[in-house]
């Protein structure tokens, strides 16, 4: 009980830099979060090394949404401290149940499959499954209602304003994602054919860790989530001349990515902004799997398979099947057939509905125009397929048309 109380003043003063007369109640939450983040960070810190030892097989978790809830509640009942750092605040002359209701909940989900995710991940740590989850941090998530003279209003979920204690920023793990542009088929030095991807944008995608921690099980599994920025994000030279927009325009342009959950996709830039979000986190994670899987002296991703099982949480990462084969075949000089290989043992994929407007579905032109070299690829997986299916029905046509996508 006192070393909680210690801490949590120590937190207040070297963290928040304040002290109790003039101490606000965000001030308060924050020390309180920090806290018991601590005692988190132990079983997160020992859980991944765990992990890293044994080199155990781990779940990806895919999701475009995480409901998460507020965390500071919910990582005090699964610690089985709720008790104790309620009575060490009330002892401190501090209401513990205000500064509870004071988070900002994270609302990085719209509904049932958000909060279905992060049921997932707390249900993975509670069973000790090594898991990564992996997705969008959203700087604003699904907004707020309010009733103005007898209407509801929609207003910003300013979910960041005071700060997100639970996450940590990792600058330092970050990946570069292409989009646009055009594709080149040629000979590498080797003599092998090869397909180059020259983008028209590239967009970077910076790393945020939250641990999740299971209910009483000293485990703490990690959820990734990652947020667009520009690769240079001041242009010198369009200052200099008196453009002042123009030297932050790509800033804007990338930061805009993850800017909100779930844009209107009813106009064409809503789509593609929606497109560009699901292929962003999808090609971020994938990215930082080989390089996780890279540390350990591996030389080649032929057992890729074996270290990650990859669950895709509905439609919205499903374009993550077609990057795998691409970053394999194009980034890592893998033939086809074994890279074909290692994707279908990777993958496995959770359909919630089959309403036609909860299914992912893109013009050939906007995909093409995004994404051309995945649409190449998907063309190749559905050839391949196909001469399958001819050779199990020769010469039905209807049937390979049928089964043809």
């Amino acid at each position: 009980m006192e070393a909680i109380k210690q801490a949590f003043a120590d937190n207040l003063a070297f963290i928040q830099g304040r002290f109790a007369p003039v101490a606000t109640r965000n001030d308060y939450y924050l020390a309180l979060a920090y806290t018991v983040r601590d005692h988190l960070m132990a079983n997160w810190i020992k859980t991944a090394q765990t992990y890293y030892q044994k080199e155990s097989r781990t779940v990806c978790y895919l999701s475009a949404e995480f409901l998460l809830g507020p965390h500071l509640g919910n990582n005090l009942i699964n610690m089985d401290i709720y008790e104790n750092v309620k009575k060490a605040i009330e002892e401190l002359g501090l209401n513990f149940e205000e500064l509870i209701d004071h988070e900002q909940e994270p609302g990085l989900g719209n509904g049932g499959l958000g909060r279905l995710a992060a049921c997932f991940m707390d249900s993975l740590a509670t069973l000790k499954i090594p898991t990564i989850g992996y997705g969008i941090r959203y700087e604003f998530g699904i907004f707020n209602q309010e009733i103005r003279n007898g209407w509801q209003v929609e207003s910003t979920d300013k979910w960041l304003l005071y700060g997100n204690p639970w996450e940590i920023p990792r600058p330092e793990i970050s990946f570069d994602v292409k989009l646009g542009g055009y594709t080149v088929h040629d000979m590498d030095v080797n003599g092998r054919y090869r397909v180059r991807w020259i983008p028209d944008r590239v967009v970077r995608g910076v790393a945020y860790d939250t641990p999740i921690v299971g209910y009483k099980s000293n485990t703490a599994n990690l959820l990734r989530l990652f947020r667009a920025e520009a690769c240079e994000s001041f242009d010198f030279q369009a200052f200099n001349v008196g453009d002042y927009y123009g030297a932050v325009q790509e800033k804007v342009a990338c930061e805009n990515l993850t800017k909100v959950l779930y844009p209107n996709d009813e106009p064409l830039v809503g789509r593609q902004l929606r497109l560009h979000q699901q292929y962003f986190f999808v090609s971020c994670a994938l990215q930082d799997m080989i390089r996780i899987f890279l540390q350990k002296e591996e030389k080649s991703l032929d057992k890729f398979h074996k270290k990650y099982a990859v669950q895709l949480n509905d439609t919205h990462p499903s374009i993550g099947i077609a990057e795998l084969m691409r970053l394999l075949v194009d980034e890592y000089a893998m033939d086809w057939d074994q890279a074909w290989e290692i994707t279908q043992n990777t993958f496995a994929y959770t359909n919630h509905t089959l309403l036609p407007e909860a299914l992912e579905k893109w013009p050939i032109s906007l995909f093409k125009s995004v994404l051309p070299r995945h649409l190449e690829i998907i063309y190749e997986i559905n050839r391949r397929f196909l001469q399958q299916v001819e050779a199990k029905f020769p010469g039905n046509g209807e049937k390979i048309s049928q089964l043809s996508h």
